[in-house]
């Protein structure tokens, strides 16, 4: 019987990214360590929120407090021109956000300043902007496709350079963490790579007792096992504490008001309400 033959296909937009951000991520000596959270008491003051924020904004937040207390969190390890350490004076998180590109689901990276000084209405604000806006309006999406069209040498130089030779513009342009997770597929992720210092990941949530299990994989040449078990019970104690707090304090109409237009401005319609009110994440 004849065989059809397949097709080739050039791994360009997402896959081109992925394919530089995996190349990088295999050198770092990551681990992880991993934590049950009890999140029970999110779930009311998070569902009765006007904006519903996303259990991701919850956990970059706490995280991003907790990194602002915690100096260590901020560090990045560079290669070039000598081994080194540099500490970044804020946090910034890269959160894995899925996409349809050219009829494909592909994952890009939404960048995140300052998580810790943003309040839980902009970030959720921020979200959505990068989870619905067309892909060509996003200007950090918009500079990865098209940075994906470059020849992969030079992607790959400017990659490496990037990621050791200023830890400033590493950190400006890839972020001081990453953030990503499959808790609203019911999915837990085992160990995610990334070339950054520390990567957060949950998954499910039980809807009945309110726990959930809590990873943060760490680069060993930065920190330690221990430290890092405690900075999750700290996270812990940040969603149960502070953040609880930003949910039930969240005037009822003024959050909205309060954002930047840009921010909430495109999801103010009906369709829009509807698919919040029926996301399970």
């Amino acid at each position: 019987m004849h065989e059809p033959k397949g097709r080739y296909l050039s791994p360009t937009g997402p896959r081109g990214f992925i394919g530089d951000l995996v190349h990088f991520a295999h050198k770092i000596p990551s681990a992880p360590v991993s934590r049950a959270f009890d999140v029970s008491a999110l779930a009311g003051p998070r569902a009765a929120h006007p904006m519903r924020p996303s259990w991701s904004c919850l956990f970059m937040k706490a995280y991003a407090l907790v990194g602002a207390e915690h100096s260590p969190l901020r560090r990045s390890y560079l290669e070039f021109p000598w081994p080194r350490i540099y500490e970044h004076p804020w946090m910034n998180c890269a959160v894995a956000i899925e996409r349809q590109y050219d009829g494909e689901d592909g994952v890009f990276v939404g960048l995140f300043r300052a998580p810790e000084r943003q309040s839980l209405v902009q970030l959720q604000g921020a979200l959505l902007e990068y989870k619905n806006r067309p892909l060509e309006e996003v200007g950090f999406f918009r500079q990865a496709l098209r940075f994906s069209r470059v020849p992969r040498p030079v992607r790959r130089f400017l990659w490496w350079s990037t990621l050791n030779i200023s830890g400033f513009k590493r950190c400006k342009r890839f972020g001081t963490f990453g953030l990503s997770s499959y808790g609203a597929l019911g999915a837990e992720q085992i160990h995610p790579i990334s070339p950054l210092t520390t990567t957060l990941t949950f998954g499910p949530i039980d809807p009945q007792a309110g726990r959930v299990m809590v990873k943060l994989i760490y680069d060993h040449r930065v920190l330690d096992g221990a430290f890092v078990a405690r900075r999750l019970r700290d996270i812990e104690d940040v969603l149960n504490g502070a953040i609880l707090k930003e949910l039930l304090e969240d005037p009822v109409e003024a959050p909205l008001a309060a954002a930047p237009e840009a921010l909430w401005r495109p999801h103010l319609t009906a369709a829009n309400a509807a698919a919040r009110a029926s996301r399970p994440d």
